[in-house]
């Protein structure tokens, strides 16, 4: 199977145990690191994520996993909270992410910087729409976003 293919698969034998627990899938990696490949799984809930959390998903998914053997290389099978700094990938994200300040990383430099903070005001397919802290509102074509995050502050 390919890398799509198998991300496909896990995303649809984890739903069961992700609705029967109310945890949202946040995002699936499958990835080759040195000699080793590394099946990650991202999780989320509004009360946050716990070590149970990841155990009871960690252990259904290997269960399945196991039963169709849809892998054909040796891999880490590791299920985790997605962390403060977390990229927002989905729609979902952003929208929940609404009036909270991001960093947004490009792939070309826009107005002379490839890094922007502000206030994420709005979003559809083709842009986002942000208050710059230097600048003031701007939107940013989404095809140019090599990353998004909401912002750390201390």
């Amino acid at each position: 199977m390919n890398k799509k293919s198998i991300i496909k698969m896990v995303e649809e034998i984890s739903n069961p145990v992700l609705r029967e627990n109310n945890i949202e899938l946040v995002d699936i990696e499958f990835v080759k690191e040195n000699s080793n490949y590394f099946l990650r799984i991202y999780i989320d809930k509004s009360s946050g994520i716990t070590v149970d959390d990841c155990q009871k998903v960690s252990e259904y998914i290997g269960k399945k996993l196991d039963e169709v053997d849809p892998i054909n290389v040796s891999y880490y099978l590791e299920v985790s909270s997605p962390g403060l700094d977390r990229p927002l990938k989905r729609e979902r994200d952003l929208e929940r992410s609404l009036g909270k300040d991001v960093d947004v990383s490009l792939y070309k430099a826009l107005q002379g910087k490839k890094k922007f903070s502000g206030e994420l005001v709005s979003f559809n397919e083709d842009i986002i729409k942000i208050t710059d802290n230097d600048i003031g509102e701007m939107e940013i074509p989404r095809n140019n976003i090599s990353k998004i995050k909401l912002a750390i502050k201390f």
